[in-house]
């Protein structure tokens, strides 16, 4: 019996997508390319999410690889890109639906940086969820498998009554090497809540 849901968060509850985040605060296209290229170049937010760097370190590196005329956007870019990551459609309501209708508990596994984590209760869908465990706070990332045993210890739930949404193949088939049920999420919150209803039915 299925009793615990546990979300990813950017590409299942948020979109995040770079080139909307830097055009909030840039037009001029080149810019633009440059800026979405270098503030979300996984050489800096793979250390982010696991945690081995810091904000401002991540920022001055940025900086570094740009002209100084951008360096004060790029710095605005970083620090709001938490802001500027919209819902995904029906995502929110799911949420809501399966907690009403089944009672399971809600949580979050996410590869991400320390920053998020501070801000994390600014985030709305966030309020929905019972225990969020972020990747750059426990020091742990997906698809290792030490943070799903991480995340079955710190949120006391059993690997065989739980489901795991991820976007990633690769991180639902490590969840399901120690028994939790995976589900790679293809944006579809439709066809996901038609899936949620049938195994938490059983």
């Amino acid at each position: 019996m299925i009793k615990n849901v546990v979300f990813d968060f950017g590409q299942v509850l948020v979109r995040f997508e770079p080139s909307y985040m830097v055009g909030r605060y840039v037009s001029e296209p080149s810019d633009a390319r440059l800026l979405e290229t270098v503030v979300f170049d996984r050489l800096y937010w793979d250390k982010l999410d696991a945690g081995t760097i810091s904000d401002s370190e991540a920022v001055e590196l940025i900086k570094a690889r740009l002209p100084e005329r951008l360096w004060n956007v790029a710095s605005e870019i970083y620090y709001n890109w938490i802001y500027n990551i919209p819902e995904i459609d029906g995502m929110r309501d799911l949420v809501l639906h399966i907690k009403k209708e089944f009672g399971v508990s809600v949580f979050l596994l996410s590869n991400i940086s320390r920053y998020f984590a501070e801000h994390s209760s600014e985030i709305p869908i966030l309020e929905l969820v019972d225990k969020c465990i972020f990747s750059a706070v426990c020091g742990k990332v997906k698809p290792d498998r030490d943070i799903y045993e991480y995340l079955c210890e710190e949120c006391n739930i059993d690997p065989c009554e739980t489901v795991f949404i991820d976007d990633r193949e690769k991180n639902t088939k490590a969840a399901e090497e120690i028994g939790i049920t995976g589900y790679v999420f293809d944006g579809d919150a439709q066809k996901l809540g038609l899936y949620l209803d049938g195994v938490l039915k059983n």
